[in-house]
């Protein structure tokens, strides 16, 4: 093989090996072995809501999850979870106000804490905006019973 088709297939590897990135768009997401809901939880003032996202893991084929904020423009990115364990689900809060400067959220899932620490997610989810379809809430136990049992995702 010449040293032109070996630094060919060196370069292409990573970009074989690269998780599949999903655009969630729906306010309820189903994947095989990963189900996503979002809830707001509206506050006695605007800058007090919440922003709930549920991530379920029934099949428990993550281990670990992160959660970024990205300026679209910028390209600058914020952790809104840098990392943690996910059995059975994990609920992502954010104050609605950041989705101003950071829109789009990207939900990471590892299958290992190993595949976490190095960087290398094996599902990308994300979204451009809390979605139009993200029902709102006046009391806590509104938005869990909502997120215990969300509707179907649209098809």
């Amino acid at each position: 093989m010449s040293l032109a088709a070996r630094l060919l297939a060196a370069l292409a590897l990573p970009l074989l090996a690269q998780a599949p990135v999903l655009h969630g768009a729906d306010s309820v997401f189903a994947g095989p072995d990963v189900g996503i809901v979002w809830g707001v939880l509206r506050g006695e003032a605007e800058d007090k809501t919440l922003v709930v996202i549920r991530v379920t893991n029934p099949s428990r084929r993550y281990a670990w999850i992160k959660v970024e904020g990205v300026d679209p423009f910028t390209q600058r990115r914020l952790d809104v979870v840098a990392g943690m364990a996910l059995a059975g689900h994990a609920d992502v809060r954010s104050l609605r106000a950041t989705f101003a400067d950071w829109p789009r959220r990207e939900i990471h899932l590892y299958a290992t804490e190993g595949d976490w620490r190095t960087g290398r997610p094996a599902l990308t989810v994300y979204y451009l905006g809390v979605p139009d379809t993200t029902p709102e809430f006046t009391t806590e136990a509104a938005l869990e019973q909502y997120l215990g049992n969300p509707p179907s995702p649209r098809r």
